[in-house]
């Protein structure tokens, strides 16, 4: 599983992450090629973040 998130809601998102896994999720910083295109999970803006597994 993988989820975007801009700086807003990347609370919500780790939250989200464990209530759906039931496993503690890794979080990265996306690099500035994939910002460009990725956006956030839970609204419209730019991704900051991936939260994503092992």
């Amino acid at each position: 599983m993988k989820d975007y998130s801009c700086e807003t809601h990347i609370d919500h998102a780790l939250d989200m992450f464990v209530a759906k896994t039931k496993e503690f999720p890794i979080m990265d910083k996306l690099s500035d090629d994939e910002k460009l295109s990725t956006k956030c999970s839970y609204c419209e803006e730019l991704a900051t973040y991936i939260v994503s597994s092992k």
